[in-house]
């Protein structure tokens, strides 16, 4: 039901950061997400409600305290093929690999034309730079027994507030650094007062859509596909999977199949073997 207190909330927030951000308050959805949950807090102080996604918005019982580190480095890469077998992890790292791939390129290239740094053809410069320090930074999320440290859609909101240089993405890791001392604090934020800001940053991201040539099926099928899927299945790489098998399908039915470059096919080919990936696992097994 959407008629709940913490539905109410997320209306707030929306408006308050749809404010903020058309009349171009640098901070505005930083400070969206304050106010929202402050009202968040009076709302649950009192109503009681319990129909709140994720963190009730409550006065913690401390404000911080030091964070648990004892899974940090908490790595063993052998006892995979020992305990799932080589097939099986094989597969496994090519899922990781293929998903985290075409996830960080993806976001790479939405974030990139967001930021007007892209070059007269589109196509982002030192992507290839990007990928291997965005690829270090996984392995390393990995080694310290965390997410994976990869690049995320959300970096629109700070884009949207003027951000360009990478000075930005040092500042977030910082205050991520100083985070765990302060779980406590920031657990009261609910996700109905974050949410409104991805909102925010999807309507930045489908800006981009204004460059498909909709008029052109074979273009628009694969486009609208890789659009859809995305949301539906909670995976950037998956919408890009089913993207490039139907741009090489289209391709050939419009009579253009010897103009897909090589590589546009190999990769439609090993994502028909990742979407694969599950049924031949439960087969080997």
């Amino acid at each position: 039901s959407i008629a709940t207190w913490p539905a109410f909330v997320f209306v707030v927030g929306l408006i308050l950061s749809a404010f903020f951000v058309i009349r171009q308050v640098r901070g505005g959805l930083f400070i969206g997400i304050v106010i929202t949950t402050i009202i968040a807090m009076i709302i649950q102080a009192l109503t009681g409600s319990e129909d709140w996604g994720m963190a009730t918005p409550e006065v913690p019982s401390s404000l911080g305290g030091l964070p648990d580190l004892s899974i940090v480095g908490q790595v063993d890469p052998i006892s995979a093929f020992t305990k799932l077998g080589v097939v099986s992890t094989v597969l496994l790292i090519f899922t990781l690999l293929l998903t985290n791939f075409f996830d960080a390129m993806g976001t790479m290239n939405g974030l990139g034309k967001q930021a007007n740094l892209v070059d007269e053809k589109g196509n982002l410069p030192e992507m290839k730079t990007a990928l291997v320090v965005e690829g270090f930074g996984a392995v390393a999320g990995g080694a310290g027994s965390v997410s994976s440290n990869t690049v995320f859609a959300d970096s629109a909101a700070g884009i949207g507030d003027g951000a360009r240089t990478g000075l930005a993405n040092v500042v977030t890791g910082v205050i991520f650094l100083l985070a765990m001392f302060l779980t406590p604090l920031y657990e009261i934020v609910p996700i109905e007062a974050a949410a409104p800001v991805l909102v925010v940053v999807g309507v930045m991201m489908a800006a981009q859509l204004k460059d498909i040539e909709w008029n052109r099926m074979e273009e628009a099928i694969p486009a609208f596909l890789t659009i859809v899927v995305m949301p539906f299945t909670y995976s950037i790489a998956n919408g890009i999977g089913v993207g490039f098998i139907a741009y090489a399908l289209m391709a050939t039915f419009a009579g253009k199949a010897k103009k897909v470059h090589w590589i546009m096919w190999l990769v439609a080919a090993l994502f028909v073997v990742y979407f694969a990936m599950e049924p031949i696992s439960s087969l080997l097994a």
